[in-house]
């Protein structure tokens, strides 16, 4: 296989990254069924989905989960909350991926503004499908100190029913146990016996499987699965990918514990995050080529699904897919999944890791956990346009930098288009209001500081 420099990395960008990368293989276009742009044109499978058995239920879980986080949206009035989900785009989307084989679909009460339940009830309930045939993961997500009562809890459970349009449950989840400490996870589920109601409500069938989903202090982890002999999980929901395999970040706890820990004890993992908020689907041109080198027929994001889903102990991974483009190749990721070798899950948790990880992106998985902001800021699009830029080069060092105006207008141009500039990181206050939602435990407001001299300096050209 031929070798690349680094010099050969740089030239690669992007859908054209594929077909160099073709060419550079050996690899006609027409023998794997691509278009010029380097995107699959052959049919999606309908009936080659791989499942996974859940052994406490006998669940057949489809290894590809629907994550209800990012769905797509439109404009719908003026002002800064304008977006609203496009319930008729989410309704293709849900019936192509029944369709094919897709049969989890995760959300929460806080998901989409406290309306992805809601979104989710409608599509199903249209989609034609008997209930029998999917499955509905949701959570008890009470954040706020204002809903740590048992009655609060009972409320948000009773009202997901409400709004999914069902009367039992799949899977519920603790929703992002962790943050907090032990404290936090006394006061919401503990102290005011909403965990031991929720186990009730397992055993009459409103709930099929009890679990959680982890973000945060490792010792809360532990203590719940020390405890398992009490309150039998079902399942744990656990961040993993081959970054946060052995090298993660901040708070979060390296995926091969959470998963190792799981194991053991014959707990599924469902995985959230596989594609670190798309950053895995997103990265620097030159890592692109570099997998590319390996099967140039594979997208990129397909490496990653492919990763985690090669994992045993794995029982569903999701991802959240607002186009359709996104949800036709994980579903060709799956269907069936080609499992990694171990020499290729050793290359993506070392080599290829580390050339991520070389680049200075801010660890932000576009979760909206910090929105809304009080002041109307955009975190999200400011932070993901950052790392869009630092991927593609468009963040100069200096003014001595080669590219240097090229990469000033791209910045500032592309900041201007998918920011609007009421919602950019000047008008930050450092309220910090968003600091304790953030699961990655980013500093959000020094990142945004940050962010906006980085952006003054390039409009005063003092860089």
């Amino acid at each position: 296989m031929k070798q690349y420099n680094r010099r050969d990395f740089l030239k690669v960008s992007g859908t054209v990254a594929a077909t160099s990368a073709l060419a550079a293989c050996g690899t006609k276009q027409t023998d794997i069924d691509l278009d010029p742009m380097g995107h699959h044109t052959d049919e999606v499978p309908t009936d080659k989905m791989t499942y996974r058995t859940n052994p406490k239920t006998g669940d057949r879980i489809s290894l590809l989960g629907y994550g209800w986080m990012r769905l797509p949206t439109k404009r719908e009035g003026d002002g800064p909350n304008n977006e609203v989900i496009d319930q008729d785009e989410v309704n293709r989307l849900t019936n192509y991926a029944l369709a094919h084989g897709v049969n989890y679909f995760d959300t929460s009460p806080a998901y989409c503004r406290g309306k992805s339940e809601e979104s989710l009830g409608i599509a199903l309930a249209q989609s034609g499908y008997s209930r029998d045939k999917y499955y509905i993961a949701t959570k008890l997500s009470n954040f706020s100190p204002s809903q740590w009562s048992f009655e609060e809890g009972v409320k948000i459970f009773e009202n997901s029913l409400r709004y999914l349009q069902t009367d039992y449950v799949d899977y519920l989840l603790l929703h992002s146990v962790g943050g907090g400490g032990m404290q936090n996870l006394s006061q919401r589920f503990l102290d005011n016996g909403l965990l031991q109601w929720l186990m009730e409500q397992r055993e009459k069938g409103r709930i099929r499987n009890l679990g959680f989903s982890f973000h945060g202090d490792v010792a809360v982890y532990d203590w719940l699965l020390a405890h398992n002999d009490e309150y039998h999980w079902d399942f744990v929901q656990i961040q993993a990918n081959y970054i946060d395999w052995h090298q993660a970040d901040g708070r979060n706890v390296d995926g091969s514990y959470l998963y190792s820990e799981l194991e053991k004890r014959g707990i599924p993992a469902v995985i959230m995050e596989p594609l670190l908020g798309g950053r895995l689907s997103k990265v620097p041109d030159h890592v692109v080529a570099h997998l590319k080198q390996r099967k140039p027929e594979n997208s990129v994001a397909s490496w990653a699904f492919r990763y985690i889903g090669s994992k045993p102990n794995v029982l569903t991974v999701l991802s959240g897919m607002t186009y359709m483009e996104h949800l036709e190749d994980n579903i060709r990721s799956y269907s069936p999944l080609e499992p990694l070798s171990d020499e290729e899950q050793e290359w993506l948790e070392g080599e290829t890791a580390a050339l991520i990880k070389s680049y200075p992106t801010i660890p932000c998985n576009d979760c909206k956990y910090c929105m809304p902001c009080p002041y109307g800021l955009d975190i999200p699009g400011i932070l993901v346009h950052y790392n869009k830029c630092v991927n593609k080069g468009n963040v100069p060092e200096s003014q001595q930098a080669a590219n240097y105006e090229k990469a000033r207008r791209a910045f500032l141009v592309g900041y201007d288009r998918s920011v609007p500039r009421l919602r950019q990181a000047s008008h930050c206050t450092t309220c910090r209001e968003c600091v304790p939602h953030c699961p990655q435990n980013i500093d959000i407001p020094r990142e945004l500081q940050r962010i906006d001299q980085f952006v003054e300096k390039l409009k005063q050209g003092t860089l």
